[in-house]
């Protein structure tokens, strides 16, 4: 899962990347509105964490924009304005949670969670897809009640399918939501990452439709 962190305090945004990170989740950070607002209009993020006191351009002109131009990606205020006031003009428009600074990070990792689950219609903390199991909280992968252990970046494969499950997600999406903009890929790497799951989930777990990409539950085609 691919966050932006769209905060101009060097400090708060260093904190916010590490448990985000630690958290099993992939981490941009803006510090600038302006070039904020355009990654997030023209590149795949999962979610964003958003300061309204941003230079350049404010939050809530960055989010209100993205909304105007149909961007859907849920969005997390992040800000030491706490007054209810501007809590309600940043619900109204279009932000999904609010979290005012200081802050505990335990919280704001839980939030951008449940805003990930949520906007993949999955309100619980635990997804599960036949006997394959995934706990968002603990970062815990499960087949038929046996834990099965994952490198980060296998996590992040099942987690991102298991959060999409339904649907068939080709490989230009996996890599642009499993790996950074700039980060050098292999031709095969994502090949060679589902093949490593499948070693360790079983051979079923993740399957192929040729020619569109992976899924979890399906048949092979």
């Amino acid at each position: 899962m691919r966050i932006l962190v769209l905060e101009d305090d060097g400090g708060i945004a260093a904190t916010i990347r590490t448990a985000l990170e630690q958290a099993g989740l992939l981490v941009e950070i803006e510090s600038d509105g302006e070039e904020g607002w355009f990654r997030g209009d023209t590149e795949p993020f999962d979610a964003v964490v958003l300061d309204l006191g941003l230079p350049g351009l404010d939050g809530l002109t960055v989010l209100k924009r993205w909304r105007k131009a149909g961007r859907a990606v849920p969005v997390l205020i992040l800000t030491a304005r706490g007054n209810w006031d501007e809590r309600v003009e940043g619900i109204d428009s279009g932000a999904d949670d609010y979290l005012t600074k200081p802050f505990r990070v335990e919280e704001l990792v839980a939030r951008v969670r449940a805003l990930l689950r949520r906007a993949a219609g999955h309100p619980a903390p635990v997804i599960d897809i036949g006997d394959i199991s995934l706990d968002t909280r603990q970062m815990r992968v499960a087949r038929g009640g046996l834990p099965v252990q994952l490198s980060p970046q296998e996590f992040r494969l099942v987690s991102y399918l298991m959060h999409h499950r339904g649907r068939v997600v080709s490989q230009p999406e996996l890599t642009e939501h499993l790996y950074f903009q700039d980060f050098e890929l292999d031709s095969n790497a994502i090949e060679v990452l589902v093949r490593r799951v499948r070693q360790k989930l079983g051979s079923d777990a993740i399957s192929t439709r040729r020619g569109f990409g992976y899924t979890m539950g399906g048949e092979t085609a």
